[in-house]
């Protein structure tokens, strides 16, 4: 029997039952114990403006109130604010209460909306249950609320340094900018969009940093899907490092990954799988194989049990939760153990679709996408070679009244039999009810016969990841490509969360190992399987899902240095500059993907690209492709390319040319220019003329920066990256044996260096003060040096310092050190030429010979001696001008001067004289 019949009393009947279990002692108002308990809901509580439903007691203070209303009116409880705000406001009975209580309840037993008074701007907000009288207690023992406290989170970058001195990058920089700014605005739900490979982790671990330390944050959920993508979260955790502090992170602040159904009340960051949270609210255990799997893919029963209040883990444990991969596992079942936290929620993902953006209600903190992270060398884009088969295409048929194999999916157990009719089969049914070994067959031997065509020069097969149907697809698929590839079993290995060996460790073999070189999956395609050493992803399977397909070329898209990526794949002769969707299945053409290929001709030639867009193309095939060429030809560059390019380019870089590209055929752009010409507001359509007319302007614009010398430069640079090869011209054996006219083509070669120097000696600063100029050898610099250099890479690629050095050396005969870069060669060879030097010299060694020479005669005369101290900055300035030719002031304030105390230390030992004396040994020690 209940208490209360009518509907506002039946309310109150569930209120009560919320106020228990969140550990509040419900009393009358004619009955008050309020050293009953820690908190009391003491209803029908008598203030000067009548009585209120509920007033709430902690440690015998007043702290807030509840106003109850009918289950019916819960479509408009906002409505009733006013008057909880006048019961919190009033004077209660037998209290001395000045000021307002600042916690403000309105429920009807199904929904519960709460106010904090002590906010910056109190705003209402939906909560699961009532607050726990221990945490209204904690609350007031704060100087104030947390939502205050984010107001005063300082600057992220209150000096303006590049973000790389924050050690983040700029769209990290941006992302969490930007969501401090979203606290600050109290917008309760976040979304952060970052592609695959820029971050994302490191970005939320250094918020939560801020979080904890500056808004003294208590506890801070990271929410993941995958028991693997936890793992990988604690890992970053442990080896994270603030820039403020030279401890750990987790030496900081206590971190806990759940892995039962215990949560450590003093730990400050828990990282956790919904599923495992799910079981923690219900009460039940969990089996950890159910935190290998991505909950999105696992069926769902039709009408779940809710969760349940669960006192060890109230609504308001967490204040923020960073959910990790948010556009998987938030919707259905998952998401009522959202819904359940009182926490500000911040959405981490590299591929958000219309369902994330909803939920974290449009509030994008961060919008870098693939593209993005392409055009600033954080990705790489992806080009797309298509296997087609006629079986693959159209399915088949198997014809009536012959003997057929059959095969039981799971045991593999084999039997045949008469096939009674004709039976076709489509194309969808591959590999699920029929498999045709002759189609997987073909597919892979097609495969195997066009790596050469994919990947030129390569010795090895790149390491490629397979994506299969099913397991049992998986198994018919590596069998088949080590018969293919005539290959041993550690070539190809099935990479799944089901299969015998260790995961980790094939997975672990696979990105830092020679073998496995091909992996087969079917279901490991999650974030926190990246494998950056992967250049090619075979589609065997078709992929419905906008989202998973995302996914599955995310796996591709990491960057790699060189030299990482020759410790697994030793013929690379680059760094990581691409990656190769083989779609051997049709998935590329089933639906339209968010970032498409970059580059969609791949067969016109960079310098046609570059001048196509210099003399006027605008559509985006043209720019789209030459900025992906351009982004590729970018991860080549070493620092003097670089250079070079920004210097032809008036100040741009490389990366920076490419974004602007992509921003010139970016949508966004496009309809805000198009608005613009058409003089209409947002929202509104400036129709495809327009949009034409911008989409040219924008193109146009970033066209300016190229010119003749510019895209001569790019392609002259391309050249050296690439080799051209011939296979149609065939060769054959003229002769064997030692080369008799060796010293006849070294010669040759000299003598066309030294005719391009004569030729271009009053062109080219440095060459006239070395030809003519003797007295102006003090003023030669490392940037005159420089420009020969850059003008003969142009002029006479074939004439490489290195390679006319080798010349000189067979010439003269010369038996000693060779030089340790292109600069110091050329200088050597310069010498040589204008008749400085009567044979070939190391310029380290002359600038050595003429150092000892100096010192002795300057301590052989009556002048006074140099001291250790003098001298040792003597040597650091003979080993400076032995690589750059020249000392000036601005080089004393350098490494490694700067770490001696720099210019003013060298003026302390040599007072006046450092003028003179920097004078004098850039002048004689080039002599």
């Amino acid at each position: 029997m209940t208490e209360n019949q009518n509907p506002e009393q039946k309310a109150r009947d569930n209120i009560d039952a919320l106020l228990r279990q969140a550990g509040w002692v419900v009393q009358s108002a004619k009955k008050i114990d309020l050293s009953a308990g820690l908190g009391q809901a003491v209803r029908e509580y008598q203030t000067d403006v009548g009585p209120a439903d509920y007033v709430l007691f902690v440690d015998k203070k007043a702290v807030g109130v509840i106003e109850a209303k009918k289950e019916e009116l819960g479509h408009k409880i906002t409505e009733v604010e006013t008057q909880t705000e006048g019961y919190a406001s009033a004077t209660l009975k037998w209290v001395n209460n000045k000021e307002p209580l600042p916690f403000l309840y309105e429920s009807t037993g199904i929904i519960t909306r709460f106010t904090d008074g002590r906010d910056p701007k109190p705003r209402s907000r939906e909560v699961f249950s009532f607050h726990r009288p221990e945490t209204l207690k904690e609350w007031l023992a704060q100087s104030d609320s947390l939502r205050e406290r984010l107001q005063h989170i300082p600057i992220l970058n209150p000096n303006q340094l590049p973000a790389r001195e924050l050690r983040l990058r700029d769209c990290q920089e941006t992302a969490i900018v930007n969501l401090e700014a979203s606290f600050k605005a109290d917008r309760p739900r976040a979304l952060i969009q970052m592609a695959t490979g820029a971050g994302k982790t490191y970005t939320a671990i250094t918020s939560i940093y801020r979080l904890l330390k500056h808004a003294r944050g208590k506890r801070i959920l990271f929410l993941v899907d995958t028991k693997n993508l936890g793992e990988q979260a604690e890992q970053e955790m442990m080896s994270y490092v603030p820039t403020d502090d030279n401890r750990k992170f987790t030496e900081l602040y206590n971190v806990q990954r759940l892995k039962s159904s215990f949560v450590a009340r003093d730990s400050q960051v828990c990282i956790s799988t919904i599923q495992r949270l799910y079981a923690i609210l219900k009460d039940k255990d969990l089996d950890e194989a159910a935190e290998e799997l991505n909950p999105a893919e696992m069926a769902q029963p039709k009408a779940p049990m809710p969760v349940v209040y669960n006192e060890k883990v109230p609504p308001e444990f967490f204040d923020f939760i960073f959910i990790d991969e948010c556009h998987r596992s938030i919707y259905n079942l998952w998401q009522q153990v959202i819904d359940y936290f009182d926490a500000s929620l911040i959405g981490l993902t590299a591929t958000p679709d219309n369902r994330t953006y909803g939920f974290f209600k449009k509030n994008v903190v961060s919008d870098y996408n693939h593209e993005k992270a392409v055009a600033d060398g954080v990705n790489v884009g992806n080009e797309v070679y298509v296997i087609e088969t006629q079986v693959t295409k159209a399915g088949g048929v198997i014809p009536a009244h012959q003997q057929v194999e059959r095969r039981e999916k799971l045991t593999r157990k084999k039997r045949w039999e008469q096939q009674d009719e004709d039976e076709a089969y489509s194309a969808t049914q591959l590999d699920r009810n029929i498999v045709n070994p002759d189609q997987i067959r073909t597919v892979i031997r097609t495969f195997r016969e066009s790596l050469p065509e994919i990947f030129p020069g390569r010795s090895e097969v790149p390491k490629t990841l397979i994506f299969a149907k099913t397991d049992s697809h998986a198994d018919d698929i590596i069998q088949m490509v080590r018969e293919e590839f005539d290959e041993r079993n550690a070539f190809c290995k099935k990479l799944t969360y089901k299969i015998e060996e260790d995961p980790k460790s094939v997975l672990s073999d696979f990105r830092n190992a020679y073998y496995p070189r091909i992996a087969v999956t079917v279901d490991m395609i999650a974030t926190g399987t990246d494998v950056k050493p992967l250049e090619c992803l075979l589609f065997m399977r078709d992929v419905k899902s906008r989202n998973y397909f995302e996914q599955m070329k995310g796996r591709g898209t990491r960057t790699l240095d060189m030299d990482e990526l020759r410790k697994v794949t030793p013929s690379a002769v680059s760094a990581k500059t691409h990656y190769v969707i083989v779609d051997a299945i049709g998935v590329t053409k089933s639906l339209k993907t968010a970032s498409q290929p970059l580059i969609t001709k791949p067969g016109v030639p960079l310098k046609d690209l570059a001048m196509s867009v210099m003399m006027g193309a605008t559509d985006e095939d043209t720019v789209s492709s030459l900025a992906g060429r351009l982004a590729r030809l970018n991860k080549q560059l070493d620092v003097d390319d670089q250079r070079r390019i920004r210097e032809a380019a008036g100040g741009l870089e490389l990366n920076q040319l490419v974004g602007k590209l992509f921003g010139a055929i970016d949508a966004d752009n496009i309809e805000a220019r198009a608005l613009q010409l058409a003089g209409l507001p947002a929202g509104t359509d400036p129709g495809d003329d327009k949009r034409e007319q911008a989409q040219q302007q924008l193109v146009a614009e970033v066209a300016s920066v190229f010119n003749g010398e510019l895209v001569g430069l790019i392609d002259s640079i391309r050249r050296d990256k690439e080799q051209t090869i011939d296979h149609d011209t065939l060769d054959q054996l003229v002769g064997a044996g030692w080369e008799r006219n060796i010293t006849g083509n070294a010669q040759a070669i000299a003598d066309e260096f030294a005719a391009y120097l004569q030729a271009n000696q009053d062109n080219i600063a440095a060459l006239t003060i070395f030809f003519s100029q003797p007295y102006r050898r003090r003023e030669l610099s490392f940037d005159l040096i420089r420009q020969v250099l850059d003008k003969l890479k142009i002029d006479k690629p074939k004439l490489a310092p290195l390679y006319v050095w080798h010349a000189y050396q067979k010439l003269d005969d010369y038996k000693g050190a060779q030089p340790v870069q292109e600069l110091t060669a050329l200088v050597a060879l310069i010498r040589r030429v204008c008749g400085m030097d009567e044979t070939l010299s190391d310029f380290d060694g002359v600038v050595r010979r003429n150092f000892r020479n100096w010192i002795m005669k300057h301590h052989s005369g009556g002048a006074e001696k140099f001291n250790e101290q003098q001298m040792d900055w003597l040597r650091m300035i003979r080993d400076h001008v032995a690589t750059s030719f020249h000392v000036d002031h601005d080089d004393l304030e350098m490494s490694p001067f700067d770490g001696q105390g720099g210019m003013g230390k060298m003026y302390q030992l040599f007072g006046a004289k450092m003028e003179p004396l920097l004078d004098e040994l850039n002048e004689v020690l080039v002599a």
